[in-house]
């Protein structure tokens, strides 16, 4: 563990590249609207990231600077202001050009969970001791890092999946103390089943249908919004927003730079 926490600290205390500043500057909006204080902090952990994670190519896909850099920025967008492990359970990231063949779920008739074979943006596993890995549609990482309000951030939903992972299981909760765990358990448990019946009945939500397959997904999927359309989801769900806030260390609502409602503003 020594080791390990030195290792990470002179990776972060090393220069940051300025291609892959100006990169993420062209790439990436929610870079450039962090504070100077989160934009270098973020950097640290795209270092360490980058350094710790094997990225392999799939479907004729070359992994560059580039795509190991906007995959680890957005990443770890989700470590910002705690202390993070960098995913432990992750060692490799599979890159495909675009969209793959996988098994996916939706909702069909009468509310019922459908599983079937389609073309899916990414995928996560998380089988103790296999190392992972994550899997993701380069078309869908470049959107997903351009469209900075929309709600779609494939590699958030993804990594979301590698914490909830981080408790032993992929239930929609991710590794916490006992007092907050059992919030968490009674209030996304209740949050869910009243998100899925909205659904099934044909309601307009925040978090959309395929939040509402599984409490995994529900998490992956509010933690996408929670990002992207955050004082969207604090306003339709906001005791969702609140445990999101709380676990992520982040108050997306009131500014990405910004906690309990204060905002240093974006340079």
């Amino acid at each position: 563990m020594w080791f390990r926490q030195r290792r990470r600290r002179k990776l972060k205390a090393q220069p940051f590249p300025d291609a892959w500043r100006e990169m993420l500057r062209m790439r990436m909006p929610a870079y450039t609207a962090l504070c100077p204080a989160d934009r270098a902090e973020l950097e640290g952990h795209i270092q360490v990231f980058i350094a710790e994670k094997y990225f392999e190519g799939c479907n004729g896909m070359r992994i560059t600077d580039e795509v190991r850099v906007l995959i680890a920025a957005q990443a770890c967008v989700l470590l910002l202001h705690r202390d993070p492990e960098y995913f432990p359970g992750l060692r490799s990231v599979l890159v495909y050009p675009d969209t793959f063949q996988g098994a996916g779920k939706s909702i069909g008739p009468g509310g019922m969970v459908v599983e079937s074979l389609g073309w899916r943006g990414g995928g996560s596993w998380h089988t103790p001791g296999s190392g992972g890995p994550v899997v993701l549609s380069w078309s869908e990482v470049v959107a997903g890092a351009a469209g900075v309000d929309d709600g779609r951030n494939v590699v958030y939903h993804e990594f979301a999946h590698q914490l909830d992972g981080e408790s032993g299981w992929v239930e929609g909760m991710p590794a916490l103390e006992p007092a907050a765990a059992a919030e968490w358990k009674r209030v996304m448990t209740d949050q869910f089943q009243a998100h899925a019946r909205a659904v099934w009945a044909g309601l307009p939500t925040e978090i959309g249908g395929y939040g509402a397959t599984s409490p995994a997904e529900f998490f992956a999927v509010s933690t996408e919004k929670f990002f992207e359309r955050g004082a969207a989801l604090r306003a339709s769900n906001p005791e969702v927003y609140r445990l999101l806030a709380a676990y992520y260390q982040q108050d997306p609502a009131a500014g990405r730079c910004g906690m309990a409602g204060v905002s240093c503003g974006a340079a």
